[in-house]
């Protein structure tokens, strides 16, 4: 059974994101949204200043660490 592969427009299939906008590009600025999202949280105030610690602490590796 063929394996389908998501197409370029960057839609998903099955709820599943492709893996090309899931790894951050080298000199890409991460905004605590970012961080909020990839950690699996909502977008509260709270979440926003959480990431903006955690941000301010380890900088954009903080978003590394939470992508595989």
């Amino acid at each position: 059974m063929p394996m389908s592969q998501p197409d370029a427009s960057g839609s998903s299939e099955g709820g599943v994101t492709p893996d090309d906008q899931l790894h951050t590009r080298p000199g890409a600025e991460v905004s605590p949204e970012d961080l909020v999202l990839a950690a699996g949280r909502d977008v509260t105030p709270e979440n926003l200043e959480w990431a903006r610690r955690k941000l301010a602490e380890e900088g954009p590796a903080a978003l590394d660490k939470l992508l595989p």
